[in-house]
């Protein structure tokens, strides 16, 4: 596993890979050695992790890019330190295990494209989210204008980029920002817990579901419709998922709502 950096702890109890940003007087600000860091530890996520918790030290989760390391960059350098922020992006979304951000206080600009590509998303009360990106004259360029829409709907993120609007935790869980919404300092108890449920789950199953499902949803119909099928096929056909079953049938497993 990758060594932690000056702005990341972490830890691994049982099957369940802990993250920390630890920025918290800078608000959690992200600067480029942060987020290489990230990159090096779900490059090396260990064999035995089956789900990541991300979250924060301090009262906010992210304020965005540490603006005050800023430099000045030409055309070509910009655009391969915004396809930088997409490939470690990427490496979070599309890695080998589920990952579920715990929220507080700001959550914003690019705090929030990361939350964005985490796969649950649980706010605390404090937590709020802005683009401010629009008022100050620039773009978002760590994905946020490809995973934003898919959460909230292009009118909604566009709003957002052009009055900057602040939304508040219990707006963001109507709008889709998160998942779930629980009291201040009760979100790293329910990240656990999801996390604990989620690592049960066939890896076969979670796999689809980070990489596959998102898929499905960027396809028309029939293509989206028959990659349903290949992955189910796949996935019923597992030795782990015919156990399950017969688990289930033979009334050896929980049934929905128990």
């Amino acid at each position: 596993m990758a060594e932690p950096s000056n702005w990341l702890n972490v830890e691994q109890r049982d099957n369940l890979l802990f993250i920390q940003l630890t920025r918290p007087e800078k608000r959690n600000a992200i600067n480029d050695s942060l987020l290489l860091s990230l990159e090096a530890i779900f490059l090396a996520i260990p064999d035995d992790v089956k789900c990541v918790v991300l979250y924060a030290d301090g009262a906010h989760f992210s304020a965005g890019l540490d603006l005050s390391e800023l430099q000045e960059r030409d055309v070509i350098a910009g655009l391969h330190h915004s396809r930088m922020w997409h490939r470690v992006l990427d490496r979070i979304q599309f890695g080998t295990v589920p990952v579920v951000a715990v929220l507080t206080g700001a959550c914003v600009g690019g705090g929030l494209e990361i939350a964005a590509a985490c796969h649950i998303r649980v706010a605390e009360q404090s937590t709020f989210y802005a683009l401010p990106e629009g008022q100050r004259g620039i773009f978002v360029g760590g994905g946020a204008s490809v995973r934003l829409p898919k959460l909230i709907g292009m009118a909604r993120m566009a709003d957002m980029m052009f009055t900057g609007r602040v939304i508040s935790a219990d707006e963001g869980v109507g709008m889709g920002l998160s998942q779930y919404l629980v009291p201040t300092g009760e979100g790293l108890p329910k990240g656990i817990e999801l996390a604990t449920k989620i690592a049960q789950n066939s890896p076969m199953t979670n796999y689809a579901l980070m990489h596959v499902l998102p898929r499905i949803a960027d396809s028309n119909q029939s293509e989206g419709l028959m990659l349903e099928s290949l992955m189910a096929t796949i996935a019923q056909s597992s030795p782990e998922a015919k156990q399950r079953l017969s688990d289930f049938l033979e009334g050896r497993a929980k049934k929905v709502g128990e």
